[in-house]
């Protein structure tokens, strides 16, 4: 199962399940920026312990590990869990959906894309991948989330709302990390980081 076989799989049980979601991570990296290579899809959800019982069910025992325990403590805990299919090791990581307001915010945002021939799903607004990139680089220092704030930014025509994310960005004490961003005074050029 190739990770395009997955998504396609993941989205089409969570919207027959009825289970909110998001498309996060480099996956909607690569519906806003620019595509690399990724060893995982991540997945924002929004769970009740019957919910994650009947997920957990809908992965065959044969194709999927996935452990319920961990399931239910991620939803508990507000935490992930993953489920690796055996065969091709591809991997989905849930992310239960947080409390804060922009937790919240990030799955009422959500837009309906098509990933490739015939699979559509809902992927987080790409300014909500920006922030959660820059949670993600005060979290672990990766340049490759920079980068791949730096690849959404360079496809904006005028559409991004900056102040959204500059007003989220503060209240999550992203600001310092945001600002290292030079908005260019022509709106095509790729913007720079600054060091």
């Amino acid at each position: 199962m190739t990770q395009t076989e997955l998504l396609e799989f993941a989205t089409n049980l969570l919207e027959r399940l009825g289970i909110p979601y998001a498309i996060v991570g480099s996956f909607a990296t690569a519906v806003w920026g620019d595509a690399r290579m990724t060893r995982d899809i991540d997945i924002v959800v929004q769970l009740t312990s019957e919910l994650t019982d009947k997920l957990c069910d809908a992965f065959p025992a044969d194709d999927f590990y996935v452990s319920r325990p961990a399931a239910h403590e991620a939803v508990a805990q507000r935490g992930q869990f993953n489920v690796i299919h055996f065969r091709s090791s591809n991997k989905i990581d849930f992310m239960i959906a947080g409390r804060s307001e922009w937790a919240v915010r990030q799955l009422t945002r959500r837009r309906r894309v098509q990933f490739g021939a015939g699979i559509e799903g809902f992927v987080a607004a790409p300014e909500d991948v920006i922030i959660g990139k820059l949670v993600y680089y005060q979290d672990g220092g990766s340049e490759k989330h920079l980068r791949d704030i730096a690849g959404i930014l360079s496809q904006d025509e005028g559409d991004l709302d900056r102040r959204y994310i500059a007003e989220v960005a503060t209240l999550l004490g992203l600001t310092a990390i945001w600002d290292r961003f030079a908005i260019p005074d022509d709106p095509t050029k790729y913007p720079t980081i600054i060091d």
